[in-house]
């Protein structure tokens, strides 16, 4: 029997679970809606079906460290309880899975915000890993 190895945080910060709409633009401006798995200071994890990913990722593999694609991420959290603000960040995608049939996880590393983005994003996360922490 082989033991079970943990896989490596691909991320150096912690994930919280959200579940929200986003946003991927590509780099010719079209745009594709997938949902927000999980949320962290440097990235997003999502999840896709299959014909969305592989309009992000043709050949349904991660790009190569050279060639990233870069991506544009438009979504919302809410930093007042009645008060949503909207968040563009441009990253990079970085990790790939298929969980199912049609469902895929894809990894966005951030690499820039708009505007106050990057603060936004770092006081909804705290809170939630506050509210819910992580074992």
């Amino acid at each position: 029997m082989t033991a079970a190895t943990a896989k490596p945080n691909l991320r150096n910060q912690q994930r919280a679970d959200v579940v929200s709409d986003i946003v991927i633009e590509k780099p010719d401006g079209c745009q594709l809606i997938c949902k927000i798995a999980n949320l962290s200071r440097t990235g997003v994890m999502l999840s896709c079906d299959q014909d969305t990913v592989s309009q992000l990722t043709p050949s349904l593999k991660v790009p190569a460290p050279g060639s990233l694609t870069v991506v544009k991420a438009r979504f919302s959290v809410p930093v007042v309880a009645t008060q949503p603000v909207s968040i563009v960040a441009s990253g990079n995608i970085v990790h790939l899975r298929r969980m199912a049939r049609d469902e895929f996880q894809l990894g966005i590393q951030f690499s820039d915000f708009e505007d106050n983005g990057f603060d936004y994003v770092d006081t909804y996360v705290r809170k939630l890993l506050a509210a819910f922490p992580q074992t």
